[in-house]
């Protein structure tokens, strides 16, 4: 017997404007996989913790006015990724919605929680990662969050709890970014065809 048809998670998007121009595809049942070049190498080294500690399979390409500072294509790249997990996700039926992670990277530890609500909100205290001779000021991580929770229309909390090295600092926040997003996404076979709410959706 044929196995059930497996509805497919996955977003392909791209956006141009005068500041950056982006192609983006975002597999939610991925194994982890990251093709991801953005011209700052530090933030391509955390978009591959994303996809490698979340197991969503991610290929992005930007070009951007790096001339001027990074702040656009960060921002940019944030906000496409937040629309395309919030397109993948569809109606969110079966989701888990919520999902947490406590992650160490060796001195450093950072919490972030999620709640796939369908209303945008960030809370990042998450001072001091970042890595500024690699491209991505420490300024620019909470940006990067608010972006892609602004429009996967989410709320994210996220906060370093500890240390010292600033690219450890930022290391643990997008693997417990990657963590927490991964149980949140994941599907609950109890709540196969629901929607995990009172209300009835978390799209309107």
């Amino acid at each position: 017997m044929a196995e059930p048809h497996k509805a497919t998670r996955v977003a392909e998007l791209s956006r141009t404007t005068r500041e950056t121009d982006i192609l983006l595809r975002v597999d939610l049942d991925g194994t982890g996989k990251a093709e991801v070049r953005t011209g700052l190498a530090f933030f391509d080294h955390m978009l591959d913790q994303l996809a490698r500690h979340g197991g969503f399979d991610i290929t992005l390409r930007c070009s951007g006015d790096l001339e001027v500072d990074p702040h656009h294509t960060v921002e940019d790249c944030g906000r496409l990724l937040g629309r395309a997990f919030d397109q993948a996700l569809g109606r969110r039926e079966g989701i888990r919605r919520m999902g947490h992670a406590l992650v160490p990277m060796d001195e450093a530890l950072a919490q972030v929680a999620i709640d796939i609500s369908g209303r945008g909100f960030c809370a990042a205290d998450v001072e001091g990662a970042g890595s500024d001779g690699a491209g991505l000021p420490p300024s620019l991580v909470a940006h990067f969050l608010e972006s892609f929770a602004a429009e996967a229309r989410l709320t994210l909390h996220a906060r370093v709890l500890a240390g010292r090295n600033d690219h450890h600092r930022a290391e643990a926040v997008f693997k417990a970014l990657a963590r927490a997003l991964s149980d949140a996404v994941s599907l609950d076979p109890r709540r196969a065809g629901s929607v995990p709410t009172t209300k009835g959706t978390l799209t309107d």
